[in-house]
């Protein structure tokens, strides 16, 4: 289940945004020759409905629907009770409930005569999900990852979860020596809250192994923390080390022995290859650094802009 509060500031996001990007996956749909696009939603793959309607789901699934010539409709696994809160945080209007989203799926098609339909990342549902919609009478078009998510809202939204966990970083970690793990994710989270954070997973270090959760071990003069943070749905990564001095384009020049995440995929972050990303693409590169006999990491997020990597 999702922590954090879930809110819409029409001042950070306007309408508008999500009515341009609505029109830009109207493209796909023209290219496709489809009369519609279907999303998968749930609480840990919620990047893409996101991104189209700011519909991040505490829990359970749901599928966004976008016609080429209607209103969106998100078909729901949640109460009927949660429907005014989905549309108080969303420019969603239509919320129907599903319980069988295939058979309710299949019900939209028929009221508006499509008789083929567009599915984002279809490969990638939930097994059941996908079995039960092959089994329609309708063809299915599986449409390919949209482009990038980097529209100028989108970036403003990023660079602000990005400087907002360096600083949560650079003021816990020079008071991480000494305390245990869990006493430096406690003051991290606490931080992060009282910043504006919706989420925050923490994993630590204290040199002899990657990031993980914490075990109760006092950290020493060198360890790492590496934190996946998220503003109101969007996420980025960040990883420091105490005690050593690194550098955004010490990342850069050791692409090829890094870890890199995408960032902008249909998951908040997932490894990748660098020649993956493509240009817009929001991504994540973490590297490990011998010192002595400690292990330390380091790791920040980026954008591929058309000159190369940008720190966000």
């Amino acid at each position: 289940m999702k922590r954090g509060l879930i809110t819409w500031d029409i001042s950070e996001i306007q309408p508008a945004a999500f009515e341009q990007r609505l029109q830009n996956i109207r493209r796909v749909m023209s290219e496709n020759q489809v009369p519609c696009i279907v999303v998968y939603s749930d609480v840990w793959r919620s990047n893409s409905a996101r991104f189209l309607s700011n519909y991040m789901p505490y829990f359970n699934r749901a599928l966004l629907i976008i016609p080429s010539d209607q209103h969106v409709t998100l078909l729901c696994g949640l109460s009927p009770r949660a429907y005014g809160w989905i549309r108080s945080v969303s420019p969603i209007e239509d919320v129907r409930p599903a319980g069988n989203y295939a058979q309710t799926l299949m019900q939209m098609a028929t009221e508006r005569r499509w008789t083929r339909i567009g599915i984002l990342d279809f490969p990638q549902f939930p097994y059941d999900l996908n079995q039960s919609i092959q089994s329609l009478p309708i063809e299915i078009v599986k449409v390919g990852g949209l482009p990038p998510f980097s529209d100028d809202t989108e970036l403003s939204m990023r660079r602000k979860a990005a400087s907002m966990a360096r600083s949560l970083l650079a003021a816990e970690i020079p008071l991480g020596v000494g305390c245990s793990g869990e006493e430096l994710i406690g003051r991290l989270e606490r931080r992060s809250r009282r910043a504006g954070a919706g989420d925050l997973i923490t994993l630590v270090t204290n040199g002899r192994s990657t990031p993980g959760a914490a075990t109760g071990h006092r950290l020493d003069e060198n360890f790492s923390v590496s934190i996946a943070l998220e503003y109101r749905g969007h996420w980025v990564r960040v990883s420091r080390a105490h005690g050593v001095d690194f550098s955004s384009q010490l990342l850069l020049e050791n692409q090829a022995n890094s870890i890199v995440e995408n960032l902008s995929g249909s998951y908040p972050y997932e490894c990748v290859q660098r020649s993956e990303l493509r240009e817009d693409s929001i991504f994540a590169v973490h590297i490990e650094r011998q010192i002595g006999a400690k292990r330390l990491f380091y790791g920040d997020s980026f954008l591929l802009g058309p000159s190369g990597p940008e720190l966000l």
